[in-house]
């Protein structure tokens, strides 16, 4: 009786048990969610997409009508959406890929390689530091933002060395191959003439 009570409600996204639908700490509710790291990743991206489209929008001086639409306005910023999506795939899918290569015992179910995913998506909360950096725009921004990217990367490789419990070293490494492909794979792009 009691394991049916416990197991009673589901996650609306993955369908997972869970044990409560809330917990109430000091002074308020904090509601939980089994796929927050998802949610995450997507407000991320939407960061990155943001910060993509300003640069974009600053580099333009265009004096054309067309570009006063909204419109045209909102499609640029569905590329950059589309553009942070295809580079952040693109670096998870290095990780991954060096990490098969090297065949690491702690890494062998699907599940293994969910629990890292995971980890990397809540490891990556630092790209919300775009949000103060566009709102108190100076003239250190970029210098900001190239922090903001060091201090994702360094959150990534402490995930990925508590997960799999392997060296910093390695863990550099790995996070150097998942960064070789995305700025590879772009520079590809820019090279064959598509803007990134």
């Amino acid at each position: 009786m009691e394991e049916h009570l416990e197991s009673r409600y589901k996650c609306v996204e993955c369908s997972k048990e869970a044990a409560e639908l809330y917990r109430d700490y000091s002074r308020g509710i904090l509601k939980l969610t089994i796929c927050i790291h998802g949610k995450l990743c997507v407000f991320c991206l939407l960061c990155e997409a943001y910060i993509r489209w300003l640069q974009l929008q600053g580099s333009m001086q265009n004096t054309d009508p067309e570009d006063i639409i909204r419109y045209a306005k909102e499609w640029d910023f569905y590329r950059m959406f589309a553009v942070a999506s295809l580079e952040q795939t693109l670096f998870f899918v290095g990780i991954f890929a060096s990490l098969r290569l090297m065949r690491l015992e702690t890494l062998k179910t699907k599940s293994d390689f969910i629990l890292l995913l995971k980890a990397l998506l809540l490891s990556s909360y630092g790209k919300l530091l775009l949000i103060p950096a566009v709102i108190w725009e100076h003239d250190y921004t970029y210098f900001c933002l190239r922090l903001i990217k060091l201090f994702v990367l360094i959150s990534n490789s402490q995930a990925i060395r508590v997960t799999l419990n392997i060296s910093h070293k390695l863990c550099l490494l790995i996070i150097f191959s998942g960064s070789v492909l995305e700025s590879g794979v772009v520079y590809y792009f820019q090279r064959m003439g598509w803007s990134m």
